[in-house]
């Protein structure tokens, strides 16, 4: 590393701590190291360190330096290299930098050339981008990825043993000339599950000061909130609900002639009348159609629950509704037309010239479109995929 390009580096860090302190104290978690250009095109991650190509970075600014080194710091912090789970590789790699990169702008941090950012994926987690991306793109990510055992597939290199402890920060300089020869051996899984749980504390504490300070965007702190809070899995949400709709009660009707004259509250249980929709405009996959469908069956016969399936995009589907006693399956139809715009509005007025008062009504759709000024007087849960809000209802995040 030649003493220009060690003072940039320095100076690029030492703004973030001052500019931007919960990116800056991620990224003094991670040793600088240089790589060797055969393996290191731009820069990189494995989550114990950040490697660089010396010639890529001897021409960013300083700016774009800062972005580099904010970028790979939050790779480690928000868990990537722990997340990606059964996902093909690939197309998570694009995810997390679509993730990223919207973030870092929203910072002020200036996106050197060829960084991959899209403002529909503003506010989103990898996790929520994914299904929007196809497994076939061919977008490549600025950086590489360096923290999954599959690492050497996309010419990333292999081999070289980077050891099962995690450096600190400052250790591991490069020997001199220039960097490594052999790019570092991924995490296996006992090192993967200790990295994840110190970059959890690493973001937490880098969150928690920054907040203190009161230097922590309110992006930034809605978006680490969402990521260090638990949530529950959507199918133990829907659970909750359609279980609270069908809750068994006391009833107080005046028993038969038989069973007394006194009047005692006994428990029943009832029937629940639900509406299931499906929002067919085209943002809504059929493997994830069938998905919902598969759950909602599997659902309502613990809950005794009539369901009346309908799809909308812009329009009711002229071929519903489809109507499903407790004791029948519930199935997706064979053909449902759609990929139109979007309105929620024709499901509620429908409703509302059916006289039809549901107990419950679950609407399955990304939420990015037309909804009624004003709430219905039963309850609606939206299923929510991708990042859109909704105006009133309960909202479960899908992905």
């Amino acid at each position: 590393m030649t003493p220009e390009l060690h003072d940039k580096l320095t100076a690029a860090r030492a703004r973030l701590i001052l500019d931007h302190p919960f990116l800056g104290a991620l990224t003094l978690r991670l040793p600088l190291r240089a790589g060797d250009p055969r393996w290191c095109k731009t820069s990189a991650t494995d989550a114990r360190a950040i490697y660089f190509n010396s010639d890529y970075l001897a021409d960013l600014t300083g700016g774009e330096t800062e972005f580099v080194l904010a970028h790979e710091a939050l790779h480690c912090a928000l868990g990537h290299f722990h997340r990606r789970q059964h996902r093909n590789r690939s197309r998570w790699d694009l995810a997390c930098d679509f993730a990223i990169n919207p973030l870092l702008q929203a910072e002020g941090l200036k996106a050197p050339p060829g960084t991959l950012a899209l403002d529909a994926f503003a506010g989103m987690t990898a996790e929520e981008i994914y299904p929007c991306l196809d497994d076939n793109d061919d977008q490549e990510t600025l950086d590489q990825h360096l923290y999954d055992q599959d690492s050497t597939d996309q010419g990333q290199g292999g081999g070289g043993a980077e050891g099962s402890q995690s450096p600190q920060a400052g250790e591991g300089e490069p020997p001199p000339g220039g960097g490594r020869q052999t790019a570092p051996s991924p995490p296996d899984h006992d090192e993967r599950e200790r990295l994840a749980a110190q970059w959890r504390q690493h973001l937490a504490t880098a969150a928690q000061q920054a907040l203190q300070a009161g230097r922590l965007s309110p992006t930034m702190a809605r978006y680490v909130d969402r990521l260090i809070q638990p949530r529950l899995p959507w199918r133990a949400l829907l659970a909750r609900y359609l279980q609270a709709a069908g809750r068994e009660d006391y009833s107080y009707a005046r028993p038969a002639r038989r069973e007394g004259a006194a009047i005692l509250p006994t428990l029943r249980s009832h029937q629940i009348d639900v509406v299931a929709v499906i929002d067919t405009s085209g943002s809504i996959t059929a493997a994830e159609l069938n998905e919902f469908v598969a759950e909602l069956n599997a659902l309502k016969g613990q809950v005794s629950a009539r369901i009346t399936l309908h799809a909308c995009d812009n329009e009711l589907a002229g071929a519903g509704p489809w109507v499903y006693e407790v004791w029948e399956a519930l199935a997706l139809p064979e053909t449902v037309a759609g990929g139109g715009g979007t309105s929620f509005c024709p499901v509620f007025r429908w409703l509302n010239e059916q006289g039809h008062r549901p107990d419950l009504l679950i609407y399955f759709t990304d939420a990015r479109g037309e909804f009624p000024a004003t709430p219905p007087e039963y309850p609606v849960v939206w299923l929510v995929k991708g990042a859109a809000s909704v105006p009133w209802g309960e909202r479960i995040q899908l992905n």
